[in-house]
């Protein structure tokens, strides 16, 4: 009886953590000013590392924007197809850190940190980091269907 009890209890918690959300995936972009969906964004772990793509513009006049205000190998690329995660590592909290989290409106690229609302596994927050002053978005996830 007590083996049983242990198989059931053991299943049933395996059960729990198989179902739990991955980071990976599709983000609706929220815009922590105005609160306007701006692009989706796919996520992708690539040898152990996170990478986030832009992969659509929502806004119809932006579809064929321009990095204008990024620096360096990023500055006039278009936004469509912008690596703006790039090689995010997972720290023991659950979180991933990086030091290139860009904001392609802004031009700027930081470093960055992003998680799994807690409360909604369909909710991701996204943290950069300028010196000691940060600013949150918390994005969407897109279920393809």
């Amino acid at each position: 009886m007590g083996r049983t009890v242990f198989l059931i209890s053991f299943l049933m918690l395996g059960a729990h953590v198989g179902n739990a959300q991955s980071i990976l995936g599709k983000w609706k972009t929220i815009d922590d000013e105005t609160g306007e969906a701006k692009a989706l964004v796919e996520i992708t772990r690539e040898q152990g590392k996170l990478f986030g793509r832009v992969i659509e513009i929502l806004n119809k006049d932006r579809k064929d924007a321009k990095c204008i205000k990024c620096d360096g190998k990023l500055k006039d690329r278009p936004i469509l197809g912008l690596p703006i995660i790039d090689g995010f590592t997972k720290e023991e909290d659950g979180a991933y850190k990086g030091k290139r989290l860009t904001d392609p409106t802004k031009g700027l690229t930081v470093r960055g940190k992003i998680w799994l609302d807690p409360d909604n596994e369909n909710r991701l927050k996204v943290r950069g980091y300028l010196a000691f002053f940060y600013r949150t978005q918390t994005w969407l996830r897109v279920n393809d269907q």
